[in-house]
């Protein structure tokens, strides 16, 4: 193929934003020679090649904007640590289909327990599927709201996470919030009933969930909405940290 006709390739395919078939069509074309492959089989070989590049990228988008504070994986998680850990629930929520259906799901546990790693496993399963995901702590969340209504962009921020089809609340319980903080905070769960997906996690058993919500009234009718369509997981037992930070010093000494 003549060089002028390869630089106005790559101009048109530049032009047409198909980056991957503007950076593989000369090595896929010399192949196709070789293997004397159709014209047909040639392109179809060069779209496929671009559809992936894009799915890729969509998904690394959907995961960076996220804002996961690391990123973890269900294959890193041991859950010999939580014998009492359905391992088989858990992969059925990385299908999504929980999400899909509008349920929410809750990790309840005490520190140290791995609630955090299978949080943000589950949302970058979430990822992979194509849908949006926003994580936060309870704490983040609350410093959020409360500084988009100090600016007036309150309904702003609610919009967008309205469109997240999976909000994450990390740490629900750890930190106390003020009562205004609180009220928003309601106000997000409760409007996302049955229009879209929370995952919780909190050391906090949900008969102590007044502590955060300041009072039976508001903590009922949040709990009435949160498990009306919800996975709750017990994740109670020795402290998965403390775990896997003996078997890293075990490891080191027999170095």
């Amino acid at each position: 193929m003549a060089d002028a006709t390869i630089d106005l390739l790559k101009t048109h395919l530049r032009q047409l934003r198909l980056p991957t078939m503007g950076a593989e069509f000369e090595k896929l074309a010399r192949d196709a020679a070789a293997t004397n492959q159709t014209f047909v089989q040639f392109l179809l070989r060069l779209t496929e090649l671009e559809l992936a590049t894009r799915a890729a990228n969509a998904v690394a988008t959907r995961i960076k904007n996220a804002e996961f504070p690391v990123l973890k994986d269900l294959d890193t998680y041991d859950f010999s640590v939580m014998p009492g850990l359905s391992k088989p629930r858990i992969l059925e929520l990385a299908r999504c289909e929980w999400i899909r259906e509008k349920s929410n799901c809750c990790l309840i546990g005490g520190q140290g327990t791995g609630k955090t790693h299978l949080a943000i496993a589950l949302g970058q399963a979430a990822c992979r599927a194509g849908l949006k995901v926003w994580f936060f702590t309870a704490a983040e969340l609350v410093s959020r709201l409360e500084k988009a209504q100090k600016f007036y962009t309150l309904d702003r921020l609610l919009n967008q996470l309205e469109r997240t089809a999976l909000l994450i609340c990390d740490e629900l319980g750890y930190v106390s919030l003020s009562r205004g903080g609180v009220e928003l905070l309601f106000r997000v769960f409760a409007e996302r009933y049955e229009r879209a997906s929370i995952l919780v996690t909190s050391n906090l058993p949900f008969s102590e969930w007044n502590q955060v919500f300041q009072g039976e009234r508001m903590t009922g009718a949040l709990l009435d909405r949160m498990t009306h369509h919800c996975h709750v997981m017990e994740m109670n037992g020795e402290s998965y940290r403390f775990r896997e930070s003996m078997k890293a010093k075990k490891s080191r000494k027999s170095e």
